[in-house]
């Protein structure tokens, strides 16, 4: 467990005395698209069908809007407050070339996110800029979502299956989604004639469902990667980006090698913890604009 105990306080929680928990290093490294920095400094997300707001005060984290059995049954899991990260950093430490990346993002934990939520939201990546992804997906949930008040703002959860089953091509395009309107409507599709099921992908073993992620329209390796770590705890999983591929470039191998065994290389070097090594090289490489 990487926390004492939890407090309550009105409107929220402590969670006390956290171990390697840093905001920037969670929420800017890739993984998610539904969080805001503000001024302060804290950060506001959606996520599960609620907003919160999170602030850090020294190796406290405090959680504003939400309640103690919330804690316990959405945020405890989705922030992977009972993984032993300190043991994962030792281990990864280990390879002197990742170390350095280890220490730079130390505080980077990989959360536990909805599954068809990541699904759509990494087809909608391909290929993209982060401020336009935040963007096409502030538009899908507004345009499909619930509505949700906090502070006087008006916040939007993202539209389960059921929320979006009736959308056209069009309607996506006008969110802004490009080509990729197809895709998604494709996969919605194709979850809705239950030819594949989310959570029968998810309970795969990690090769498996890689490549059933792949039959989804507009999934393919990098993709069917991330789904695969950001949302259904396969930690064998190595996506590979332009960043990743930088610093696997810088790190580990001649500049001349495919995204493919750039991926099979990881997973060799990596093993079941390819995903934390992963968010490690994407955070260093692209905070340090990592060029070859």
């Amino acid at each position: 467990m990487e926390f004492n105990y939890i407090e309550k306080i009105e409107n929220g929680v402590i969670i006390k005395d956290v171990k390697n928990f840093n905001l920037n290093h969670i929420f800017d490294c890739g993984q998610c698209f539904r969080w805001r920095e503000e001024e302060n400094g804290n950060y506001i997300g959606v996520a599960f069908g609620k907003v919160i707001e999170v602030q850090k005060i020294d190796n406290d984290v405090i959680l504003y809007n939400t309640t103690e059995d919330e804690f316990e049954n959405i945020w405890s899991n989705y922030f992977d407050l009972y993984r032993d990260y300190d043991s994962i950093k030792q281990i990864l430490s280990k390879d002197e070339l990742l170390k350095k990346a280890v220490e730079y993002g130390w505080g980077i934990r990989l959360l536990q996110q909805e599954p068809f939520e990541i699904l759509i939201s990494f087809i909608i990546s391909a290929n993209n800029r982060i401020p336009m992804i935040k963007k096409v997906i502030s538009n899908i949930s507004q345009r499909w979502g619930k509505p949700v008040e906090y502070k006087g703002k008006t916040y939007y959860t993202f539209p389960d299956i059921e929320e979006i089953k009736n959308c056209t091509i069009e309607e996506l395009e006008a969110c802004g989604t490009g080509f990729r309107g197809k895709y998604i409507k494709n996969t919605v599709d194709g979850i809705l004639k239950n030819d594949m099921t989310i959570n029968y992908i998810k309970n795969l073993g990690d090769d498996k469902c890689h490549q059933e992620l792949q039959k989804f329209s507009g999934v393919g390796p990098k993709v069917a990667d991330c789904i695969m770590l950001f949302s259904m705890n396969k930690y064998s999983a190595f996506p590979v980006d332009v960043w990743v591929k930088r610093a696997m470039q810088h790190f580990y191998l001649a500049p001349d090698v495919s995204l493919k065994k750039i991926r099979d290389f990881g997973r060799g070097q990596f093993g079941e913890l390819s995903g934390f090594a992963q968010q490690y090289l994407f955070y260093y490489a692209r905070e340090n604009n990592i060029r070859i």
